[in-house]
C-alpha cells in the first residue's frame, strides 16, 4: 500500500510540476503567435509565421521515446549536461514530460487565442483600449481553451511512459510512476497489481476530463 502511494504521488508530482513549468512557458508564447499577424509586402516574414505555426503544430505530435532519447543523451554522463547528475531522477522526468507538454499548451492556447482575436481586438482598440489592456482581455475570453491546453497537457503527461522510462529509468521508491510500474509488473506476471495501478491512473484520467467537461459547460453557459 505504501510503495501504491508513492508511485501515485511521484506520478503526480512529475506531471504537475512539468505541466506548471509548460504553462508558465507555453502560455505566453501560445498568445503571443495567435494575436501575430503579418499583413503587407514581407512574404519572408509570412512564410516564418507559416513555418513557425506548422512547427508547433509538428511538435505537439512528439513521440515520447524520441523526447526521451534526446534527454538522456543531453543528461547522461558523457553528455553536455552530464555535469548536472540528473539523469535517473524525477527532474530527469520532469524535463522529459516539460518538452512534450509544451508544444501542446502552445499550440491549443495559440489556436484558441487566435480564433477570437480579431473581433475582440477591433472592438477593444475602437474603444480606445491599450495594447496591453487589449491582450489581457484576449485572455479572458480565451480562458477556456486555455484551461483546456492546461488539462490536455496534464492528460499527456500523466499517461507518458515511453520518455521517462528512459530518463528516469523506473527505479522502485524512486523514479517509478503509475506507468513505468504497470510496465513492469505486467512483464512479472503481476497482473493484479497490474490491474490495480491501472485502476488509478483510468481514475485520475476520468477526474481529468471531467473536470474540462465542467469547465467547458460553465464557459459555454457564461457566454
Amino acid at each position: 500500500m505504501d510503495e501504491i502511494l508513492n508511485i501515485t504521488l511521484l506520478s503526480l508530482r512529475v506531471s504537475g510540476t512539468s505541466v506548471i513549468i509548460g504553462a508558465l512557458i507555453g502560455i505566453p508564447i501560445g498568445t503571443y503567435l495567435g494575436m501575430k499577424e503579418f499583413r503587407g509586402k514581407f512574404a519572408f516574414i509570412r512564410f516564418f509565421n507559416i513555418m513557425v505555426k506548422s512547427i508547433v503544430n509538428t511538435f505537439m505530435g512528439l513521440p515520447p521515446v524520441v523526447v526521451g532519447l534526446v534527454v538522456y543523451l543531453a543528461l547522461a554522463p558523457t553528455g553536455p549536461f552530464g555535469w548536472l547528475n540528473l539523469l535517473y531522477t524525477p527532474s530527469a522526468m520532469i524535463i522529459t514530460q516539460l518538452i512534450e507538454v509544451i508544444p501542446i499548451i502552445i499550440g491549443i492556447t495559440m489556436s484558441s487565442v487566435s480564433s477570437i482575436e480579431k473581433t475582440i481586438k477591433e472592438r477593444a482598440l475602437s474603444l480606445g483600449a491599450s495594447q496591453l489592456q487589449t491582450m489581457f482581455l484576449i485572455l479572458r475570453e480565451a480562458k477556456i481553451g486555455i484551461l483546456t491546453a492546461i488539462i490536455t497537457a496534464f492528460g499527456a503527461a500523466i499517461s507518458e511512459v515511453g520518455g521517462i522510462i528512459i530518463t528516469g529509468g523506473n527505479i522502485r521508491w524512486l523514479t517509478r510512476t503509475l506507468t513505468t510500474a504497470i510496465v513492469v509488473e505486467t512483464e512479472l506476471g503481476n497482473f493484479s497489481m497490474a490491474l490495480t495501478l491501472g485502476a488509478i491512473l483510468l481514475t485520475i484520467a476520468f477526474i481529468i476530463n471531467l473536470s474540462l467537461t465542467i469547465i467547458q459547460l460553465r464557459g459555454m453557459k457564461s457566454k
